[in-house]
């Protein structure tokens, strides 16, 4: 396991922790089928986290999660996560407002394993995960995420 392996895994077991803790998720507490959390830093990893929560069966009182993920250096874009499979399954294009799934066999546990090709061009979101209602994904709240230029090679 690498290191943002690692990392994503220690944040992930760490976010449950407090879910627990804390007791009912954004989404649920608001009544929302899906809901996304405020955006967060994690400085030790350098990216930017928000948790999109959702209800896959709008009739249970299920909830489950997947992670927004924002690194400063890849701007333009938002990768999904999946915690439990831990595997980066797409991503959402800040400039083209479509979101790209990764085929089955595309989706890995480091993004950096993934070739930029593996991502189709950006289309409408996909359905709620897990879903067979046929309702779409809402795209990623942004309002909080700050605004990071791409990094330049001059010195």
């Amino acid at each position: 396991m690498n290191n943002l392996s690692k990392r994503l895994l220690g944040f992930a077991l760490a976010a449950a922790a407090l879910t627990c803790f804390f007791g009912e998720s954004e989404a649920q507490a608001r009544g929302y089928r899906q809901a996304y959390s405020s955006w967060s830093y994690h400085p030790t990893s350098t990216y930017y986290y928000s948790r999109y929560t959702y209800q896959p069966v709008v009739t249970t009182t299920t909830y489950h999660h997947h992670y927004c993920i924002h690194y400063p250096s890849r701007p333009r874009y938002v990768y999904y996560y999946n915690p439990v499979r831990r595997t980066y399954w797409g991503r959402y294009d800040l400039q083209e407002a479509g979101y790209s799934m990764l085929k089955k066999e595309d989706r890995k546990e480091n993004l950096d394993d993934i070739p930029e090709s593996a991502f189709p061009k950006p289309a409408p979101m996909p359905e709620i995960p897990e879903s067979t209602d046929g309702v779409r994904m809402k795209p990623p709240t942004l309002k909080d995420l700050p605004k990071v230029e791409a990094a330049t090679d001059a010195p």
